[in-house]
This record gives C-alpha cells, structure tokens and sequence, in this order.
C-alpha cells in the first residue's frame, strides 16, 4: 500500500497522464483538441497536480484543491482540472491515513471531517475555475454559498445534476463500485492500459450519463450519449475491432458544434478509478506488468 505522499503524488500525475493520453471518444487526447484547450494543456496540469499532493501530508484538503486550481489558473489560462482536483485531494488524504481499513473507509473519514475552512476554499476554487454550473440548477449554486452553507450539505443538494458533487455525497460510489472494478477487470483480462481505461470511461458514460453534456445539452442529449455508449460496449468497445471502427466514427460525431457532446464529467471519473487502482493495486498493475 502506497503510503508517502512522493508515491501518491506520483500515482496521481500518472494517472491524469494515462487519463488524457488514451484516445477516448469525445475528448482532448494527443490527436485531437478542442480550439480553446490542447494536450499540453493537460500535460502541464497534471505536472500542477503531482507538484500539489507532495504536500497532501501537511495541508488540508480544500487548500489542495485551491492550489492546484490557482496554478492551473496562471499557468493554462482555463480549467482543465477543477473536477479531477476535487476527486484526487480527499484520495490522497484518505490513502495517507494508512492502516488496515479499506481505502473507501478512510476516504469516508475524510470527507466526514471536511471543515468550513475546507469548504470555503473549495467554494473558492469553483468560482476560480468558473465551471459553467455545478449545481447552479440544484437547491443553490454552490458557487455561490460563499462558505455559508457547509459543503458536504451543498454537495448532496447538487448531487442530482453533478457527478462530482455525487461522488463527495456518496463516498465515491461511482468511482468505487464501477469505474476502478471495471478498470481493474480490463487490465487483468488484457494487459492493455490504453484499451482497458477506453472501456472503463465507456463503462462509465453508459451507466452514468454525463452530468457536463446534461448542463450543457439536457438531459435527454446526455442519455442519448449513453445508449450509444452501450451500443459501443455491445460491439466489444476498444477490445474489437468492430468496437474500435465504431468508437471512431462516434469520436467524429461527438466533436462536431464545438465539442458540446464532450464526456468531460466521465474524464474525470476515469481518471478517479485510474487513480483508485493505483493506489490500491500499484502503480505497475495499472500499466499492465
């Protein structure tokens, strides 16, 4: 069990670099951006990222959230990372805590001891990044609190409409019970990282429609995006070559209107159960050796 905050970190960039580089259908990958957003745009976030949760040990979780969205901020110009800092602060706190206990378990604890000091500097770092409505159609915008509502609370009343917000809710369940199961399945099965983290987002989307596309387009647009998810999957997605030819074609598509069709939601989740696997199984089991 990787305990250091040095091996944690490490996962972390890894896993936000294994994340973007796998050609995933609808998203920034090394051949194709969007015009605002590069692949070195993430590159040089999960750089932020790691150098951020070396210091997971000595500081609190919403001040790593706030850092690393303030970095991104100065040095991409734009937010490539609010929803995987939020994901990766409380993982990295909970697999310091070390010991015997599952890591979703310490996780639990970590979210149940978030101070009003930690939800301040969250809520901060949601107005920084400006992400376009986590939970603006929820009870309140928890942009908008402004520390008066504590976060946890915020959260559960934004769940519905955020799967970020979902996942502080629930103690990660999407993360937990289908995003690094399914990602564990596919490495063990294949020895293929690329193709096994494809299947896991695709896994992902089809059980989860994606909270971004549903902001964006609605919600009937995002469960549209689902079913074809599923369809994808049916044909044996990234593992077959009829799977492959039509995650193809469904990139195009997904890309076209400005990319209002990107998974940008399930991203995230994949790079959470990425870095749930190596924290629980090791940095080398993700890779496929």
């Amino acid at each position: 069990m990787m305990v250091s905050s040095e091996r944690i970190a490490l996962a972390a960039e890894i896993a936000c670099l294994l994340e973007v580089s796998a050609r995933k259908p609808g998203n920034v990958t090394p051949f194709a951006g969007f015009s605002d957003t590069r692949y070195l745009d993430f590159l040089v976030s999960a750089a932020i990222l790691g150098v951020v949760l070396r210091k997971a040990e000595r500081t609190t979780t919403g001040s790593l959230v706030l850092e690393a969205v303030r970095e991104t901020a100065r040095l991409v110009g734009r937010n490539t990372n609010l929803g995987i800092a939020l994901l990766f602060a409380p993982l990295a706190k909970a697999a310091l805590l070390g010991g015997r206990r599952p890591l979703r378990s310490r996780l639990s604890a970590v979210l149940a001891s978030l101070t009003p000091t930690d939800g301040q500097k969250i809520y901060e770092a949601i107005r920084l990044a400006a992400p376009g409505g986590l939970g603006e159609a929820a009870q309140f915008d928890v942009r908008e609190t402004h520390g008066r509502v504590p976060l946890l609370p915020a959260m559960r009343s934004a769940m519905e409409r955020d799967s970020i917000a979902r996942e502080y809710a629930t103690d990660f369940e999407i993360t937990f019970t289908i995003g690094a199961p399914a990602l564990t399945r596919c490495v063990k099965e294949s020895g293929d990282p690329e193709a096994s983290i494809i299947q896991t987002y695709l896994t992902l989307l089809f059980r989860i429609p994606d909270s971004l596309i549903a902001r964006k387009c609605g919600g009937q647009e995002a469960r549209k995006v689902s079913s074809q998810a599923g369809q994808i999957l049916g044909l044996g997605g990234a593992f077959t070559q009829a799977g492959r030819r039509k995650l193809a074609r469904w990139d195009r598509a997904l890309r076209k209107g400005g990319n209002r069709l990107n998974p940008g939601t399930t991203a995230d989740l994949t790079a959470s159960a990425l870095f749930v696997v190596m924290l629980e199984r090791g940095i080398e089991f993700t890779l496929g050796r």
